[in-house]
C-alpha cells in the first residue's frame, strides 16, 4: 500500500500526464506522484465532468514539488500536451468506460511518443486503522449507494459507530474541498454542493449518518477513523476502493447481465469481490437474473453470490395516475452509466400515468448538450447540475416541459432546489434482501470478527 513518502531519484524527472475526471486522477497523484522527485506531472486531462478543464490542481494540495500547481486541460488536447511537454508516461485514471475506450486512449498516447499505464490497488489503496466494508459495482447505476446506506444502517442497529467514506466528487473550489464532512443540510449548503454531490450525500444525512468526501483521502481517512468504528466505502462509478477493504461487496445489475466484463475497471472490481450482490432481481426476468449469477460465478468462482431487490415506491401514487408525467432520473445512472431510464420510469409505468412526456423538445441549452452527449437516454430528464448554469437550465426545462406532474427519482429533494408550478412526487428506491445467502448474515458475520480484524490492523500498522 502507498506510504506517500518521497522516492529517491537520479537523473531527469519523468514527465507524466494523468487522464482523469476530477476524482481517481487526483487520488492517484496524491498517493503516487505528489512526493516523488523522480516524476513531474505536467498536466491532468479532464473528461466526463463539464467545466473541470481550464483550472489548476492548487499548490496547497499539489505539494512543494508543484509551487504553481498542476494545470487541468481538455482530454481532446492529449496529443498536443504529450508533444509539447515531451511526456514519458500517460496514466489513465477514470472509470466506467469500455475496455476499447481505454485502449484507444493508449493508442493516442503511444502515437504521441509516450508510454501508457494504469495504477492498481498496491499503488493507490490506503490502509485504515479501523475495519472497512467497501461497496463497488461493475457499472454505474447498479445500486451501490443504496446498498452502502443499508449496510451503514445495519451497523448502526447493532451498536457500531459507522461513517460513510464516499468516492470523490470535487467539482468546486478544490482548496476548500480537501476534506469534507457532511452531517446536515447546512453542511451541503455551505459547501455549495452540486446536484450530483447531493444525490450521494443527502440520503446519508436523512438517515442520520455522517459522510466524508473530498480530495485528499489520506487526510480524510485520518479524520473519519477518529469517529467511526467501521468505515463504509461507497464507491463511485465502477471504480475500485481508495481504502483497502476488509470486506469487499460488489454489485452487478440483473438488468445488464451482459456488462459484467465490458467496462473498466468494473471487470477488475468483480474479480476482487468477496461478495457479489446481484441487484434488481425484482425488475429483471428470471433468465437475466440467472445469466448475471452464472456470469459472476464464471469470473469470480470464489465469491459468495447474494440476490437483492430494489423496490421502488412513490410518495403519493394516487396523484400520478392518469396524468401526463415528466420523469426525472438520477443523473450519473443514465448519463455515463448507460441506462436509457431508471427507477422513475418504472414508478411511472406502475402508477399508470397517462403519458410519459419526452423532455428533449423542451430542453434548455446545457441540458440539450447532455442529451447530445448521451444519445442512449430515453424520454426522461437526467438530474444534471454540475454548475449553477445547469441547475437553472434544469429548472427551466422542467417548467417548459408540457406535463402535469413531475416524478423525481433522484435521491435528492429536488423541490428544495428548483421552483416550479408542477407538483413533484418523489420515487424512492432502496436495498432489500431476496433470500439466502443474505447480505445481512454476511455483515453480521463480519461484525463477529471485528476484534480479530482490529488486532490485525494494529499489527499491520506496527509493521509499517
Amino acid at each position: 500500500m502507498p506510504d506517500e513518502t518521497a522516492r529517491s531519484s537520479t537523473g531527469p524527472r519523468r514527465r507524466v500526464v494523468i487522464m482523469g475526471a476530477a476524482g481517481r486522477d487526483f487520488h492517484n497523484f496524491n498517493t503516487r506522484f505528489r512526493n516523488d522527485p523522480g516524476c513531474e506531472v505536467v498536466a491532468f486531462t479532464a473528461a466526463q465532468i463539464p467545466g473541470i478543464e481550464g483550472r489548476h490542481y492548487p499548490p496547497v494540495l499539489a505539494g512543494p514539488l508543484y509551487p504553481e500547481g498542476v494545470p487541468i486541460e481538455p482530454e481532446d488536447d492529449l496529443e498536443r500536451i504529450c508533444r509539447r511537454s515531451q511526456v514519458d508516461t500517460v496514466v489513465f485514471a477514470y472509470s466506467d468506460v469500455t475496455h476499447g475506450h481505454v485502449m484507444h486512449a493508449a493508442s493516442r498516447a503511444l502515437a504521441a511518443g509516450a508510454g501508457f499505464t494504469l495504477l492498481g490497488p498496491r499503488d493507490t489503496m490506503l490502509d485504515a486503522a479501523v475495519p472497512v466494508i467497501a461497496v463497488s459495482a461493475v457499472r454505474t447505476g447498479c445500486g451501490k449507494s443504496q446498498t452502502s446506506r443499508w449496510i451503514a444502517q445495519r451497523l448502526t442497529q447493532r451498536g457500531i459507530r459507522a461513517a460513510a467514506l464516499r468516492h470523490p466528487m470535487p467539482y468546486g473550489d478544490l482548496r476548500e474541498q480537501a476534506v469534507q464532512r457532511f452531517a446536515s443540510r447546512d453542511d451541503l449548503e455551505r459547501a455549495a454542493c452540486t446536484n450530483e454531490e447531493r444525490e450521494e450525500f443527502e440520503p446519508y444525512i436523512e438517515s442520520g449518518h455522517i459522510v466524508y468526501a473530498g480530495v485528499d483521502y489520506r487526510a480524510i481517512l485520518d479524520r473519519v477513523q477518529q469517529e467511526a468504528e467501521v468505515i463504509v466505502w461507497d464507491g463511485g462509478n465502477n471504480d475500485f476502493p481508495f481504502v483497502a477493504p476488509d470486506l469487499h461487496v460488489v454489485l452487478v445489475d440483473a438488468l445488464r447481465p451482459d456488462q459484467l466484463t465490458t467496462h473498466h475497471p468494473g471487470e477488475a472490481v468483480l474479480r476482487m469481490a468477496d461478495v457479489v450482490v446481484v441487484g434488481k432481481t425484482d425488475a429483471a426476468s428470471a433468465e437475466s437474473v440467472q445469466d448475471a449469477i452464472d456470469g459472476a460465478q464464471a469470473v469470480n468462482p470464489g465469491a459468495t453470490i447474494v440476490r437483492a431487490r430494489s423496490p421502488v415506491t412513490l410518495d403519493r401514487p394516487e396523484s400520478v395516475a392518469g396524468r401526463r408525467a415528466l420523469v426525472i432520473e438520477d443523473g450519473p445512472t443514465i448519463t455515463h452509466g448507460g441506462m436509457p431510464h431508471g427507477a422513475g420510469m418504472a414508478a411511472a409505468l406502475a402508477a399508470e400515468v397517462a403519458e410519459v412526456v419526452d423532455p428533449r423538445p423542451f430542453a434548455s441549452p446545457s441540458i440539450r448538450s447532455s442529451f447530445e452527449a448521451h444519445p442512449h437516454i430515453g424520454p426522461v430528464l437526467p438530474a444534471v447540475g454540475y454548475s449553477r448554469e445547469q441547475l437553472v437550465d434544469l429548472e427551466r426545462t422542467i417548467n417548459d416541459t408540457e406535463a402535469d406532474i413531475v416524478i423525481a427519482a433522484t435521491p435528492i429533494d429536488l423541490a428544495a432546489l428548483v421552483t416550479t408550478d408542477k407538483p413533484i412526487v418523489r420515487a424512492r428506491y432502496s436495498y432489500a434482501e431476496a433470500g439466502d445467502p443474505s447480505l445481512g448474515a454476511i455483515v453480521d458475520g463480519f461484525l463477529a470478527r471485528l476484534p480479530r480484524k482490529a488486532r490485525h490492523a494494529d499489527r499491520r500498522r506496527a509493521r509499517r
